[in-house]
């Protein structure tokens, strides 16, 4: 939820300078159609600007590192494709626009990306499946299971984690993401009413059928992870976390750490909060379901600008832009953490790939941290029911 673009003038200015010159341009452009600007920064379309030559905004700013969940090796910041189907934050441009996103960034080094049967429904898979379906082979993507979705309707009843419907989804999310498995593979949220132990069991027998080959849990119980992990190893736990919501860090990164399993973060932009584009005076669009979370309310969120202007005050003395300062912040946290902040915009790609080029010193995080940390946030991350799914533990076998 945040923007920039530019044109360099020398290769000597680096990516974040390229992202900080253009704030004002792509502020303006917000309705800009990502399938024009991808086609014109793709190399693998062909094509090329008026002087027969890429994008030189676009080919500058690619990212290159590189991180591990466990065994499974991924771009250092992935992609979260929740927003694509346009139904989560207000409507998209057009399907090809985000199709041709998701391929553009590809070209940009992204390697890692995350959907679930749940965005959309479904249409969110489909859309990763046919940008990728040329590339499969070098890229890493996840998917979730766990919700009573109508293959028909898209009506969600509820959760449902038991193991024919578990086997019956992934052959579903297989057939929309056109592939023969998938990488990563998620329990969406806890199912109150199966043991972990049944679902582990069940995973591991997609696992022998070569259809799944990593998976994780999200927003999970502390004892549901150990119990998960005894059974089969898990790679990743995904959980929001980000300098709005710094909740993991109590129990859940220990956790990880312990067991060796990486940590995979949405909303690491606080639903675009952090970015410093939305605020007291915001007026969400019909549908915006940011605004069932009470963080988001008008006095709270004017109580949490605080916390903006310290990310704006950091983003200028490190020469980037505060969404930058917010994903960096969490790279440094752990070398196995990958935040996967979810765009509709290519100028808000680039500019969440260009903040793998923000070092902090020792020094530096530590006075950032103790910043972050005197900053207390008013208002719940999720509405009540929202909440309630989170930190489930499941029943025992």
């Amino acid at each position: 939820m945040h923007e920039q673009d530019s044109t360099p003038t020398s290769t000597d200015r680096g990516r974040r300078g390229f992202l900080m010159g253009a704030a004002g341009l792509a502020a303006t452009s917000v309705v800009a159609a990502p399938a024009t600007l991808a086609q014109a920064a793709s190399p693998a379309s062909g094509a090329r600007g008026p002087a027969g030559r890429r994008d030189q905004v676009t080919a500058a700013i690619t990212q290159t590192g590189h991180r591990r969940l466990g065994s499974l090796k991924v771009s250092s910041i992935g992609l979260g494709t929740q927003t694509m189907p346009g139904n989560l934050y207000g409507p998209v441009t057009s399907r090809k626009d985000m199709v041709a996103l998701v391929r553009t960034a590809f070209d940009q080094g992204v390697t890692f990306f995350d959907t679930a049967e749940a965005y959309g429904p479904f249409e969110s898979e489909r859309i990763l499946g046919e940008a990728l379906r040329t590339v499969r082979d070098d890229v890493v993507i996840a998917s979730k299971f766990g919700w009573n979705i109508d293959p028909v309707t898209g009506a969600n009843t509820g959760l449902n984690s038991r193991p024919d419907h578990i086997r019956q989804v992934v052959d579903g999310i297989l057939k929309r993401l056109r592939t023969d498995h998938i990488d990563l593979l998620y329990q969406h949220r806890v199912d109150p009413t199966v043991p972990i132990e049944d679902v582990a069991d069940t995973v591991k027998d997609l696992m022998a059928q070569g259809k799944v080959l990593h998976w994780g849990l999200s927003e999970p119980g502390l004892g549901t992870i150990r119990r998960a992990h005894a059974v089969l190893p898990l790679t990743a736990i995904q959980n929001e976390y980000s300098t709005l919501w710094r909740g993991p860090e109590e129990q859940v990164l220990p956790l990880c750490e312990e067991l060796g399993i990486g940590f995979v973060c949405f909303s690491p932009l606080g639903t675009g909060f952090t970015t410093g584009t939305i605020n007291p005076y915001t007026r969400f669009a019909e549908g915006d379901r940011r605004t069932a979370a009470p963080r988001n309310s008008r006095d709270n969120m004017a109580a949490n600008m605080p916390l903006v202007q310290l990310l704006q005050d950091w983003a200028v003395r490190k020469g980037a832009t505060p969404a930058q300062i917010d994903l960096a912040w969490l790279l440094a946290q752990k070398p196995w953490i990958v935040p996967i902040p979810s765009t509709t915009r290519l100028s808000h790609l680039l500019e969440n790939i260009g903040a793998e080029e923000v070092r902090f010193s020792p020094d530096e995080l530590q006075e950032l941290n103790a910043a972050v940390a005197r900053i207390t946030i008013h208002g719940e991350r999720l509405s009540p029911a929202g909440l309630a799914l989170t930190g489930v533990e499941a029943p025992p076998r």
